[in-house]
């Protein structure tokens, strides 16, 4: 004969061990927190703890992320920097938009990969039009998006959470480059 599964599910399970704990000889009865525990080891916890943290990462991951509000017409200035094709095509005289096309350069960068300053350069170069490698380099490690080893051997792009308008900036181009 199959088993047939019936989810449980209660509003409270303090309430629920309560009701349980009432149904109980008195001689057998354990207290309200050792039933807890056992409700919670029994839905396969460690304990009641273990039980609530997990209903509160739960609850926190299935939260609506938070509206993001960024200024979206400093990200359009932002990509009339960049030509069709994604590439940095002038760079703005402005240092907040030369913030954000930075960091759309940096969203390019391989996360963990070592690149010697040939290599650096080629990518810079094959990323931005107006000729100037070294300018983005050294903003980008100024801005602490890259970090240069001590004896300018390895470029690294440093592991970050964009900006709101950075990641606005990097989802727009990123569009234009698979399209």
């Amino acid at each position: 004969m199959t088993r047939d599964l019936i989810p449980l599910t209660t509003p409270d399970v303090s309430r629920f061990a309560r009701a349980l704990s009432r149904q109980m000889p008195d001689a057998e009865k354990p207290t309200h927190l050792e039933l807890l525990n056992m409700l919670a080891r029994a839905a396969g916890f460690r304990n009641h703890q273990h039980l609530r943290a997990a209903h509160a990462a739960r609850a926190r991951l299935d939260a609506p992320a938070p509206d993001e509000s960024f200024d979206a017409a400093r990200v359009e200035r932002a990509l009339g920097c960049f030509d069709a094709g994604g590439m940095l095509a002038r760079w703005p005289a402005r240092r907040n938009l030369q913030i954000l096309c930075l960091w759309a350069l940096w969203a390019r960068l391989k996360p963990g990969l070592a690149l010697d300053e040939l290599q650096i350069n080629a990518a810079l170069d094959g990323w931005h039009a107006f000729g100037d490698r070294a300018l983005l380099r050294r903003d980008m490690i100024g801005l602490r998006l890259m970090h240069r080893s001590p004896d300018g051997r390895a470029y690294r792009r440093v592991e970050q959470c964009p900006p709101p308008e950075a990641r606005a900036l990097i989802r727009v181009l990123a569009t234009r480059l698979a399209g």
